[in-house]
């Protein structure tokens, strides 16, 4: 009875880790390359670029695709200094 017990505990203990294996996975694929910080208004222009993962990126911001990324950091739009997206975009000042 109790063997019972114990292979129905590690059943649910299997199917909780593959959920949560199947959750991070979403999230990890949902996860945009870059992100475009923005100020604290809504018609501010934006402060920051980040990489995707950067946990210096404020709630204000905004996934975007490389080439944004690009035009930001070129039009002045400044770096994160933790992430480095101008290292990862190869757009170092020499």
């Amino acid at each position: 009875m109790w063997v019972t017990r114990i292979d129905a505990k590690l059943t649910q203990a299997r199917q909780r880790e593959a959920e949560q294996a199947r959750a991070a996975a979403v999230r990890e694929a949902e996860r945009p390359a870059w992100l475009l910080d923005y100020g604290l208004n809504r018609d501010r222009p934006p402060v920051g670029v980040h990489v995707g993962d950067c946990r210096m990126a404020g709630q204000r911001s905004k996934g975007i695709d490389a080439d944004v990324a690009r035009q930001a950091l070129a039009a002045g739009v400044s770096a994160c200094t933790v992430c480095r997206p101008d290292t990862e975009l190869g757009m170092l000042e020499q």
